[in-house]
């Protein structure tokens, strides 16, 4: 069989770049294919998919040599154009590729490109929409459907053009947990119903693993480290070398001193053979120690029976009741469209509630102007470039207490405090511009945190991060909280995140609290995780395949134990395995 995708000693550079972004990359993907690409930021994979669909070098100038072929062309002599009825790319931010103003148009949009006719042209939509089950919605807009929705039509726009190859950038990563399971499931019945061959580039291991692949390739500092079938790759070391996070359940049994076999198909939790490690397992969660975790402080912020809603009588917030203790590192959690960002949007004044009140330690905040409950309770958005503004890094750390007039010399002092604590300041210097992705946003919490805010809401932090740089950031925030006794409300779907690094969570669904208690108990309680979208944990399977009879204690145990692994680790060498 003649492989769809080659790469023959393929090298490429980007213009602006004086060194190659990829290295002698020999690879061939065959018809039918389900490969997974994964690999640490800046590694490659993003530009060896680039490569693929003609974004490289035909949209991001550069050169190279070797031979790539792709569907019997070379991309980079086809063109962007000439690929797309090849290569179907589905990008991370579906809203960056929607076109028509409903879910029919921008399905049609390819085709109307191709002048096809109007009767040809609304058959092959009702075919499209019949796949990615999307009947119901062809007149509503794309802007009003939920993240898991967008990313069907996104799919559907680019399958309507019979392509032979689905290429996915990080389809999970803006994805609640059961709905990005759902993706997943998605993309191999479509691939299995289209033969067409699949490449999904991911950080979420484990939960691309959701459905079978045939390779995992691990891309390198520019070169491929690795390409081999789930089953013997997840038996080596080479993810933890290459900071890549491995399944939880794989970790679990390593800590128990198991040694992982092919043969035992450790690809999926479900499918393992547990029989061989069930002694060593058991025998782990014996000797090992329940955390103890204990906070007696007092209340930061008191939610009381809140409620909101955009229109009346449709409430997207009902009767919500927490409180949040001094010194706290929690996570809010729930499906898309829950009612998180409206919740977060409440408590810093945004928007008013319909009923209920908010205290900020004993006092009622309802009075409180924007501007007076920004000074005590600071938002951190997704991306830091939605919150900077000024180039220089000294000049946008101490940006708000410059409006409100605070004198230079006191700005200066706490500028540099502040970036002592969020270790910037060797770059004190330095134009924004210049620093990382994680970087930035270190800047952004510093401009928070120079306001010695209450209470400190981080919005995905860790979204599009690699395990590496996620894990930097996160023992970031960890010693911010333990240290400096910041309280840290963190809203987010990444539930590896919620495990390990907080010690409580509030759950939301349907615009109800569903659940306010460990985040090991919410994993393992198979109603919650159903009605909020979350996903049980495979340390949930796990502990079940080995005859545990508090799963919720294993998975609190081995949060805790691997958590101080990695911290001494990081400690050590100042990186993660």
């Amino acid at each position: 069989m003649q492989p769809i995708i080659e790469f023959k000693n393929y090298t490429f550079k980007y213009n602006s770049q004086t060194e190659p972004t990829l290295f002698d990359i020999d690879l061939k993907i065959y018809p039918g294919e389900r490969v997974l690409i994964v690999g640490p930021s800046g590694s490659g994979k993003s530009t060896l998919a680039h490569c693929i669909n003609a974004l490289n070098p035909c949209s991001r100038p550069g050169s190279y040599t070797g031979t790539l072929t792709v569907g019997g062309l070379n991309p980079a002599e086809a063109g962007v154009f000439g690929m797309s009825g090849i290569v179907g790319t589905v990008l991370q931010d579906t809203d960056g590729q929607f076109i028509g103003l409903t879910v029919a148009e921008d399905l049609a949009f390819a085709l109307e490109n191709d002048a096809v006719p109007q009767e040809e042209m609304k058959k092959r939509v009702e075919k499209v929409s019949e796949l990615i089950e999307m009947q119901p919605f062809l007149r509503r807009s794309p802007g009003a459907l939920s993240g898991g929705q967008k990313q069907r039509v996104s799919m559907g726009g680019v399958l309507v053009d019979d392509v032979k190859i689905l290429l996915f950038d990080e389809p999970l990563a803006n994805l609640d947990p059961l709905t990005g399971k759902n993706a997943i499931a998605l993309i191999d019945e479509i691939g299995k119903k289209r033969d067409v061959t699949v490449i999904i580039i991911e950080h979420r291991l484990e939960d691309a693993l959701y459905r079978k692949v045939d390779r995992i390739i691990v891309v390198g500092e520019g070169r491929i480290k690795a390409d081999a079938p789930p089953d013997e790759l997840l038996c080596t070391d080479i993810l933890n070398k290459e900071g890549i996070r491995e399944p939880l359940y794989i970790t679990a049994i390593r800590h128990a001193g198991g040694t992982i076999s092919p043969e035992d198909h450790p690809a999926s939790i479900d499918t393992m053979n547990i029989a061989p490690y069930r002694e060593a397992v058991r025998s782990w969660y014996s000797r090992t120690p329940a955390p103890a975790v204990q906070n007696d402080g007092r209340n930061v912020l008191t939610v009381r029976d809140l409620s909101f809603s955009y229109k009346p009588g449709e409430p997207v917030l009902k009767n919500i009741s927490f409180a949040i203790k001094e010194g706290e590192l929690l996570a809010l959690v729930g499906k898309n469209g829950a009612g998180k960002s409206t919740l977060s949007s409440l408590i810093c004044g945004f928007i008013d509630p319909t009923k209920g009140s908010i205290l900020l330690g004993d006092e009622d905040i309802a009075n409180f102007s924007v501007k007076e409950r920004g000074e005590r309770i600071g938002l951190v958005m997704q991306s830091p470039n939605q919150m900077i503004s000024k180039p220089m890094i000294r000049e946008e750390v101490g940006l708000g207490l410059s409006v409100r007039g605070v004198p230079d010399e006191e700005i200066k002092e706490r500028v540099e405090d502040t970036l002592k604590i969020c270790g910037l300041y060797p770059f004190r210097n330095w134009p924004v511009g210049a620093l990382s992705f994680g970087q930035k946003k270190r800047v952004s919490i510093a401009s928070i945190l120079i306001m010695q805010p209450k209470l400190l809401i981080l919005d995905e932090p860790t979204a599009g991060q690699d395990y590496r740089r996620y894990t930097e950031f996160m023992e970031f925030i960890r010693k911010l909280n333990r240290e400096s006794g910041q309280t840290i409300l963190m809203i987010t779907h990444d539930m590896h995140l919620m495990l390990e690094y907080t010690d409580r969570a509030l759950v939301l669904a349907d615009g109800e609290l569903i659940a306010d208690t460990t985040p090991a108990k919410i994993l393992t309680d198979s109603e919650i995780c159903k009605r909020a979208y979350l996903k049980e944990t495979s340390l949930y399977a796990l502990s079940l395949a080995c005859g545990i009879d508090e799963p919720d204690g294993f998975v609190e145990r081995f949060i805790s134990f691997d958590r101080e692994k990695r911290r001494e680790l990081f400690q050590e060498t100042g990186a993660v395995s």
